[in-house]
Parts: structure tokens; C-alpha cells; sequence
């Protein structure tokens, strides 16, 4: 029988009416999930709309080869109102380390354009694999974390601290979340507060999303030659690698949730912070284990 990704190239193929409706109302409903989440653990939603963007986009027909950096362009583009507006009322509260942001403003800009040029030439896996790694990691530090898991009391400056931001830029780019994964674990490897380090891992997913963004336009832009129909994705208007409409389905009710995660986060004890963060990846990351072992 013939799928809708074997009809994917065809011009005709694509969804219904009452699919269309469908994808549209969990994309919505995605978005205020996305910005409640974005709020309560810094990370700009990225990790929760990669994952739920994959399923959509498959039920959508789009070729395997192309759906995952979709999703993390789409991702990286939602990112960046929700960013700014879980930092805005993070920073309200005076839990920003601006110092922070400051060092890593330039070598994580470096991983962002790094990153994006490998999205242009990557195999689709890549992506996949490195999300997994990174969730499950982040995930076992979260869950099994004790006082004593620390590399020293103060935060590091100079080359290495630069090293780390170039490598938070990289990572999240091809993650397509907003860095506030990778900030949260160094920071809490110092000694800093969970609620702190969540409010600058807000900041930071501001300075990643916008060039990360941009960059999955340019790096998308072979894959619409090759996949001309792959453009519409059924929602048409997508730049490279960014669907505008999946995009603009999801922004509002994101923007308008996150403040509620700010407020939740800073009612949660950091233990409770710290295991929900760490089941929450270790789900997602196993989304993307079964689909490489079954390509799906």
C-alpha cells in the first residue's frame, strides 16, 4: 500500500482538510507546553518540540532525510520569543548571572555558525545521535546527582570557559534547543543554584536561537532543490530549513505560557526540579533511539 511518505514528491499528495485541522490543534497545544517548559527548566522548548515536530512532520509525508533538521530549524525559530520571554521575567527577578552570559557571548555565536554549516552537509542521523547522547547524559547527572558530583566551587574563566560556550553553541544547534540544557549542567557542576542556573539558561537560549535560526534557513536551502515539494512540507511557506507556519502555530501560545513556568520553577524545591528535568530527557531520548534503530 502507498504511505504518504512514498507520496511525499507528488504534487497532489498531502493532508486533508480534518488532518490539517488536526496537526494544527496539537501544534497549538505543543506551543503552550514548549513555553511552560521553557519557563520552568530554561531550555526554550527545543527539547519538547524536536520530538513532537518529528511525528508531525512524518504524518505529513516529509522525507526522512530532511524531517529531522526540519524539526530543529522549526524548533530553533520558536525558541526565540519564548527565550526572550522566559529571560525577561527571570532576570525581573534578579536570578540572571550576567557575567555568565558576558564570557560566553562570543564563542557560543562560534558554535551556532559551526553548527550550522554542518547541518547543511550532515546525514539526517547525526542529529539524532547527538540528541540522544546528550539527553540520556544530562539525564543520569539529574537523576543521580549528589552534592559531592562537583568539579570545583567557582565557575571557570578564560580558555576553557570559552571551550564550553563554543561547545554549548554547537551542540545546541544541532540539538535545536536553546542551550539551556548544557548551561544548567555546567553550572550545577559549580555549585550554582538550580533556579540560577535556569534563569541564565534562559539569556542563553536567546543568543543561540536567533543565529541558529538564520543559519537552518541557509543550510536548508540544497534540500529544497532537491525536494521541491519538501518546501510546503503540507505547511507551506517554510524557509530552508523552517516551516513558518508550523512555526507561527506554536509562537503564541508559547509566548504566553512561559511566564507560568517562571513562576512554577521558583515554587519547586531543587531536588523535584532536578528529577523532573532528568525523566523528562530520558523519554525524549528514547524517542529517538527506537527511530534509529527502525528509521522511522
Amino acid at each position: 500500500m502507498e504511505t504518504r511518505e512514498n507520496r511525499a514528491d507528488t504534487v497532489g499528495a498531502g493532508l486533508n482538510l480534518t488532518e490539517i485541522i488536526e496537526l494544527a490543534m496539537l501544534l497549538i497545544a505543543v506551543g503552550a507546553l514548549a513555553g511552560f517548559l521553557a519557563g520552568v527548566f530554561g531550555i526554550g522548548g527545543g527539547a519538547v518540540l524536536v520530538p513532537v515536530f518529528y511525528e508531525c512532520f512524518r504524518i505529513a509525508g516529509v522525507p526522512l532525510e530532511v524531517r529531522m533538521p526540519l524539526c530543529i530549524g522549526t524548533s530553533l525559530a520558536i525558541i526565540i520569543p519564548t527565550a526572550i520571554s522566559s529571560f525577561r521575567a527571570h532576570y525581573a527577578r534578579g536570578a540572571v548571572d550576567m557575567d555568565v552570559l558576558r564570557q560566553w557571548a562570543i564563542p557560543v555565536l562560534v558554535g551556532v555558525v559551526t553548527g550550522s554549516v554542518i547541518a547543511r552537509y550532515a546525514p539526517e542521523r547525526l542529529f539524532k545521535v547527538v540528541f540522544v547522547m546528550v539527553a540520556w547524559s544530562a539525564a543520569v547527572r539529574l537523576l543521580f546527582a549528589r552534592e559531592n558530583w562537583r568539579f570545583g566551587d567557582e565557575m571557570p574563566r578564560g580558555l576553557f570557559m570559552k571551550a564550553y560556550g563554543a561547545g554549548i553553541g554547537l551542540l545546541s544547534t544541532l540539538m535545536g534547543i536553546g542551550g539551556g540544557l548544557f548551561a544548567n549542567l555546567m553550572m550545577t557542576f559549580y555549585g550554582r543554584p538550580i533556579h540560577q542556573s535556569v534563569a541564565t539558561s534562559a539569556g542563553l537560549a536567546v543568543l543561540i536561537s536567533i543565529p541558529g535560526a538564520l543559519g537552518y534557513v541557509y543550510a536548508g536551502w540544497p534540500a529544497a532543490a532537491l525536494y521541491p515539494n519538501v518546501a510546503a512540507l503540507q505547511f507551506p511557506f517554510a524557509f530552508g530549513y523552517v516551516s513558518l507556519i508550523g512555526a507561527l502555530l506554536v509562537m503564541p501560545t508559547s509566548l504566553l505560557v512561559a511566564p507560568l513556568g517562571v513562576r512554577v520553577a521558583h515554587s519547586l524545591s531543587k531536588r523535584t526540579l532536578e528529577v523532573a528535568f532528568g525523566l523528562y530527557l530520558l523519554t525524549v531520548g528514547s524517542r529517538f533511539v527506537i527511530s534509529l534503530i527502525s528509521q522511522v
